[in-house]
């Protein structure tokens, strides 16, 4: 469950306060979305304003926001696709149905902690942009990729940059009016941190595309996306998180073509037919040889 790994990430890097909080919605999270926040504040032997501050600190507004998320999770623990890690020597038909579950219950965590009101700000700085920047490496460059291409078929002036020295370079030439997009699961990945901070200190607007929780890369963003971070300490290669990050582009993709949709689809077509129109005759040239 994502707000609970989010929590269990950095119990040690609470105060002493916020850690027997934490402790305590571990342990008993169920007894404490039916509390008030003086309520649960004494029972975790901590007070109304840390538990604010904590709630604020895992980008929530308030409490009852977080109680609300937290509740809406709880529900969910009983479902039978839970996420399931790789097992040596599982017959082919349990691995088909392990990776699809695993892919299906970080899709439906991811789009349950999606704020509609980020995603809007998103697409709108992404409508309204002079310049795109995406930055991401290893998976997260592959989402990068993917995103891009799918931002210059509708002629956004989007660019792709996996190299460290080359985010950087076109980060510091970015200006007010811009926006860069910094992509990484964890949110800890220093080459993807660095060039959102850079950018962000040029005046671009920052989205950061990363796993639910309090991260340095969410911390240099103006706008946060976060995706299931259940996937975390697991031997799946990364498969379920580039799903959530996937989803989430393809979220942003559709969500700007139909805002605009008598801009962006015109594009769309012209670039459908043009790659088929040369790709056509390529084809055809080499049936006739």
């Amino acid at each position: 469950m994502s707000i609970l790994n989010a929590i269990q990430d950095r119990m040690d890097r609470l105060h002493p306060k916020e850690r027997k909080l934490a402790a305590y919605l571990l342990e008993r999270p169920l007894e404490a979305v039916g509390l008030t926040i003086t309520e649960l504040a004494a029972r975790a032997g901590s007070s109304s304003s840390t538990v604010s501050r904590f709630c604020r600190s895992l980008h929530f507004q308030n409490f009852p926001e977080f109680k609300m998320k937290l509740a809406a999770e709880l529900a969910q623990r009983a479902a039978p696709n839970q996420y399931q890690d790789i097992v040596a020597g599982n017959p082919l038909p349990d691995i088909v149905a392990a990776v699809t579950a695993n892919h299906v219950r970080s899709l439906t965590d991811t789009t349950r902690l999606l704020d509609i009101g980020q995603l809007r700000s998103a697409i709108d700085a992404l409508h309204a942009a002079a310049r795109i920047d995406l930055y991401g490496t290893g998976t997260s460059g592959l989402v990068a990729q993917d995103f891009g291409q799918k931002l210059i078929r509708i002629g956004r002036p989007a660019s792709v940059f996996g190299d460290p020295h080359l985010q950087l370079t076109s980060a510091s030439s970015l200006t007010t009016g811009d926006v860069a997009v910094g992509i990484s699961y964890s949110g800890e990945t220093p080459e993807t941190i660095h060039a959102l901070r850079c950018a962000a200190e040029q005046g671009a607007t920052t989205i950061a595309i990363t796993k639910f929780g309090a991260s340095t890369l969410a911390s240099h963003a103006s706008i946060r996306l976060f995706t299931s971070s259940s996937e975390a300490g697991m031997r799946r290669g990364d498969m379920a998180s580039r799903m959530a990050q996937l989803h989430v582009v393809d979220i942003l993709f559709t969500g700007l073509v139909s805002e605009h949709f008598d801009c962006y689809v015109p594009l769309l077509e012209r670039s459908f037919q043009t790659v088929r129109r040369y790709t056509g005759r390529k084809e055809e040239g080499h049936q006739a040889t």
